[in-house]
């Protein structure tokens, strides 16, 4: 497959940007748009915005890293960026037109934890090198096909940890660790379509921590400016590139999407004093002025803090306790006032929560290429059952062991219409969320 930016001519004098180009938007703090080249010249190309030429920076330039797998972090690239100025109608890198924002947004695509998971502690090889149990460039080919103004990764980007091991030939040769060669293959080669299609919401997720791959997020995905000690080079600085605050992005209609960022919870509850404990609560009161900002709130994290789980032995467990225990203390109903839509991954599966209490409804999204979770919900809910103290479930729809993503088309100003579609690009389920509350055609798609 030719990446979109291969072979062709860039208006600097003589520069032809090679294969292994990719070019992509990234929107940041209140929808500023951040273009972005991965590129193996020797230096940064020209853009054009509405016809003027300007030389994009330096944001990343190539290295070899002290690595957090058991191999240095190799990025043998130069990673380069420009903001685009607001109003901007035409964003050009040679003759190829880069995606910008509408100043209304009305079709989102989400998809969630995306990589192929190769996992030694977990004895999980995921069959990288079939397009049917890994199908993630599949489905950003069908997203891509939506035509989306907007595409929301809900986390977890990298999972090629280890090698594959002898013996395994559904993912042999396949790349791991932290460094380019993995991120090209989990994210950058299969994802090239949707790359193409649209600006990018992205939201860290826990494989994306310093102590994983935190180094390539700061390289090449957060939309916000490397800082050293910000990059997860040093663990001495997990502290501070382990966090970051969340971030509003309009969408017209008196609507935003925040993004928040959970990368470093637990599952159980953060005792007092912990750094998260700290971190949280800053994080819980940022989100709170944020959501002053507009009445139609869709939030973006990874973990889901109201969403409800099957183990494999047939528990049902709540959502994620590290959070809820933090915001907890802040708010009874766990999250602030104004937030009427989660939009989460982390669970392998899809998911739909509604809730007859105050609370916003939940979708999960984390379905769209990695090895997915096998527990189905069971067919009745217990009537105690319950994501979070207090949440009363009133509409639960659910989707394991199947792999997708999920589009919302907006028919309202605080009205959205959810589509399920599988990696095959066929409707599964269909949902229609009004304000904080959601109902789906299909209570569980087998």
């Amino acid at each position: 497959m030719l990446r979109f930016i291969s072979f062709f001519i860039l208006l600097s004098a003589g520069s032809i940007a090679k294969a292994a180009d990719y070019a992509y938007v990234v929107l940041g703090e209140d929808g500023v748009q951040v273009s972005r080249v991965i590129t193996s010249d020797a230096k940064c190309p020209l853009i054009q915005f509405d016809g003027k030429r300007v030389r994009m920076d330096v944001r990343a330039l190539p290295a070899s890293l002290p690595g957090r797998a058991d191999k240095p972090s190799v990025f043998p690239l130069l990673t380069c960026e420009k903001t685009i100025p607001s109003n901007t109608r035409h964003a050009m890198l040679g003759h190829v037109f880069l995606p910008l924002l509408s100043h209304e947004v009305k079709r989102i695509v989400v998809i969630g934890d995306t990589g192929c998971r190769l996992k030694k502690g977990d004895h999980a090889y995921q069959a990288c090198n079939d397009e049917n149990l890994y199908p993630f460039a599949r489905i950003a080919a069908s997203a891509a096909g939506w035509k989306p103004d907007l595409v929301i990764h809900v986390g977890d980007l990298l999972y090629r940890e280890d090698p594959c091991p002898p013996g395994h030939p559904e993912c042999n040769g396949s790349p791991w660790g932290y460094g380019w060669d993995a991120w090209q293959a989990d994210f950058f080669e299969p994802g090239a379509s949707l790359l193409k299609a649209a600006p990018w919401a992205l939201v860290r997720g826990n494989h994306e921590s310093c102590s994983r791959a935190g180094q390539g997020w700061w390289r090449m995905i957060d939309p916000r400016p490397l800082q050293t000690g910000r990059d997860c080079n040093d663990a001495i600085d997990d502290d501070i590139g382990d966090y970051s605050d969340p971030y509003a992005i309009p969408l017209g209609d008196d609507a935003q999407l925040i993004v928040m960022d959970t990368s470093n919870t637990i599952e159980k509850a953060i005792p007092p004093g912990d750094i998260r404990w700290f971190k949280y609560r800053e994080l819980y009161h940022k989100l709170e002025s944020l959501l002053q900002q507009a009445s139609n709130n869709i939030v973006a994290d990874h973990h889901p803090i109201l969403g409800l789980f099957a183990s494999e032995d047939g528990r049902l467990l709540p959502g994620n306790q590290g959070i809820q225990s933090v915001f907890g203390e802040l708010n009874p109903q766990i999250l602030p006032s104004g937030v009427s839509v989660l939009l989460s991954g982390h669970v392998h599966a899809w998911q739909q929560v509604s809730f007859s209490s105050a609370h916003p409804t939940q979708f999960i999204a984390g379905f769209s290429g990695t090895m997915e979770d096998s527990a189905e919900m069971p067919d009745k809910l217990p009537s105690n059952a319950t994501p979070a103290p207090g949440a009363v479930i009133e509409h639960l729809s659910s989707w394991a062991g199947g792999f997708g993503y999920m589009t919302m088309e907006r028919t309202g100003a605080a009205r959205w219409e959810a589509r399920v579609w599988d990696a095959n690009g066929t409707l599964r389920n269909t949902c229609m969320i009004d304000g904080s509350r959601s109902v789906c055609d299909q209570a569980r798609i087998e």
